[in-house]
């Protein structure tokens, strides 16, 4: 009964949901939600007199970068599991659930919830008046109190993930977030910001009970007014920590700065005073003040990290700069920065390990450039041999992007690459792909350990790499084989933002090129990702470089977040990943990249990057757009002399081509 896009919101639908015959009359977008979508759909039954009625529906985010944020944050999956595990025990101030329902391969959620009619939601931008703060707390304190200090719910691993709002990934946004916004910052709030970021950790890891459920983004837009009380929606953030961490960030956020200063007193001892009403006596008024004033610094992460990975609006950016100066100003009211541990005090969150389930396929979304790719590269040990092949689906298109390539500093770039090739069956675990060019396949022996890669086809010779790059240069036909398997060696590494993990190998097998056999042996990386990729939209660079002895880097950097990136490196078995990142590269005229520098900032070494040889790829969109994406065999050499080999891709957006007759 889950269903992607609203479209598919029929009477035929609600009435299998609901279990009633209905006539649907109408839906429409309600709120401005910026990792999900909810609609008010208005229907009435013929056989109960006609009277309208009308439910909410909720699913995923229609914009990918939204989306893929709630799907690797954990947001999507929480929500569904609280409706159906947690808020029949809670009852109180909650919307009853008709539906909730998850994919757990692809990420997309369909949750139908009672419409509260008379409802008024909360405005997070004007804030609410100290009467409405206290029917909220009162509502917060009736949510918290039945399951305060739990000892079932303290172990349950989906309220207690790793959290993505980790301090690498917080130093990595803040600079762009005050960068954006600086003319709209009071500087006393930014050192507030910049304090608590080298905390950030510290802060995380010092859980002080009694501990509970954390709704985690209780504030004016996830609650709804009305006569008969307060109703809170949106559960995407639950989780399970210090209990006053909705109280401080409620009144935080949601007050004026003047209001929460008259009011702020009173309001925490109403929610003190509720629990005690509730038989809740586990919480002592000096403590329940002290977690107050500590729990300040959630609003913080919420107002600087989420307008950096979501789609930007113009009151989305109204609304996180009213809750940056608020809640800056509450830190400063309340000297909240005294309670901060030491920088460093506090131990980093591990980084995110990839489900094995997840080395298969995905249910596609409906972009019309959903992409499933699969990326598998190697170079030989002692550099003189360079290879890569990848498959890249495109179901909505009904077909398959496949390129593979040979290459090495005395030798051609031996290429084969077809972008219309046919799309694998779904149910074809070796993804077999065969036409009479070349016969390919790949496939899975032991998830996230081992996989093969084997081709055999005829690809096309090129002297020079940068031929690759104009159209109508064929190269000279030349006979390819591979028969690789790629075993980890190495942390795989899921990302925490979008649907993409990476992987450390070592390559072993035997390469072909016309009568020349080679067995390779050396260092190489696979990735898989899945979701809408616009080739043409973004530069982008890409690397993962090994320089023994168990060391591995990986990092993608873009030009839209200077100094930041993703990615990770991994020594002596120990993952850390980047926050700041950067990528200086050196351009030809040809349109390759003659080099590049790559700093991972305190996670790893800086790294002067040689290319060796290259793979490059002319790519064309449908309405005209090209790119260059230029791909190198490389090594690279570390500050402290060091070496290692890998892989780097440049993506470069060009001018749109011009229209053809």
């Amino acid at each position: 009964m889950l269903i992607r896009t609203p479209d598919l919101i029929t009477a035929g639908w609600l009435a299998e949901v609901l279990g009633r015959r209905l006539e649907l009359l109408d839906r429409a977008r309600i709120g401005t939600g910026q990792m999900s979508q909810s609609h008010r759909v208005r229907f009435r039954d013929p056989a109960g007199g006609g009277a309208e009625e009308s439910v909410v529906v909720k699913l995923a985010s229609d914009d990918t970068t939204s989306r893929a944020t709630g799907v690797g944050m954990g947001a999507y999956a929480r929500e569904v599991r609280f409706y159906r595990e947690l808020a029949d025990r809670l009852r109180g101030p909650l919307a009853g659930c008709h539906l909730a329902t998850y994919d757990e391969a692809d990420g997309w959620f369909t949750l139908v919830l009672e419409d509260v009619v008379d409802g008024a939601q909360g405005d997070q931008v004007t804030g609410c008046t100290a009467p409405e703060a206290r029917q909220a707390v009162e509502a917060m304190a009736a949510l918290h109190a039945p399951v305060l200090g739990d000892l079932g719910l303290a172990v349950e691993g989906w309220l207690n993930p790793d959290s993505p709002l980790t301090q690498a990934l917080h130093a990595a946004l803040l600079p762009g977030f005050l960068e954006r916004y600086a003319d709209r910052l009071d500087p006393a709030h930014v050192e507030v910001a910049e304090r608590f970021v080298l905390s950030h950790d510290a802060w995380v890891a010092d859980r002080r009970p009694p501990l509970g459920l954390v709704h985690g983004d209780f504030r004016l837009d996830n609650l709804l007014f009305s006569p008969g009380g307060v109703t809170v929606v949106d559960w995407q953030t639950v989780g399970w920590g210090p209990a006053v961490t909705d109280l401080s960030y409620f009144l935080g956020t949601s007050l004026t700065t003047e209001e929460r200063r008259a009011h702020e007193r009173s309001l925490v001892r109403a929610y003190h005073e509720a629990l005690l009403a509730r038989g809740v006596d586990a919480l002592s008024w000096e403590t329940c003040w002290e977690e107050y004033r500590r729990q300040t610094f959630l609003g913080l992460l919420m107002a600087t990290i989420p307008p950096m990975v979501v789609e930007r609006t113009e009151r989305g950016d109204d609304m996180f700069m009213a809750v940056f100066a608020r809640v800056c100003a509450q830190v400063l009211d309340l000297d909240a920065l005294d309670l901060l541990p030491r920088p460093g005090g506090g131990s980093a969150q591990p980084a995110l390990v990839p489900d094995a389930q997840d080395e298969g396929r995905h249910t596609p979304g409906p972009e019309p450039l959903w992409n499933e790719s699969w990326y598998f590269d190697a170079v030989s040990a002692d550099g003189s041999l360079g290879v890569y092949a990848r498959l890249g689906r495109l179901p909505n298109q009904g077909i398959a992007l496949y390129t593979a390539c040979v290459c090495g500093p005395e030798r051609p770039t031996v290429m084969l690459v077809d972008a219309a090739a046919p799309l694998p069956a779904p149910d074809d675990d070796v993804q077999r792909l065969e036409t009479d060019r070349y016969a390919a396949e790949q496939r899975c022996e032991v998830p996230l350990e081992r996989w093969r890669v084997v081709l055999r086809g005829t690809g096309a010779a090129h002297d020079d790499p940068a031929d690759l790059l104009r159209e109508g240069e064929e190269g000279q036909p030349v006979e390819v084989e591979l028969d690789l398997v790629w075993e980890t060696d190495g942390a795989p590494y899921r990302w925490r933002i979008g649907a993409r993990y990476e992987v450390p190998c070592r390559v072993r097998g035997t390469v072909r090129v016309g009568d020349d056999t080679f067995e390779l042996d050396g260092p190489g990386q696979r990735d898989h990702s899945w979701g809408a990729r616009d080739w043409w939209a973004t530069d982008w660079m890409w690397s993962a470089f090994h320089l023994g002895e168990g060391t591995h880097t990986h990092m993608v950097t873009t030009p839209q977040f200077p100094g930041r990136g993703v990615g990770y490196c991994q020594e002596g078995g120990a993952v850390t990943e980047l926050g700041e990142a950067g990528s200086a590269l050196v351009e030809r005229p040809d349109g390759l990249v003659a080099g590049d520098r790559l700093d991972h900032g305190a996670a790893g070494p800086a790294l002067d990057v040689e290319p060796l040889a290259y793979g490059p790829i002319l790519l064309l969109a449908p309405d005209g757009r090209r790119s260059h994406f230029v791909r190198a065999m490389a090594r690279v050499r570390a500050g402290d002399g060091r070496e290692g080999l890998g892989w780097i891709e440049w993506n470069r957006v060009q001018q749109a081509a011009p229209a053809t007759a």
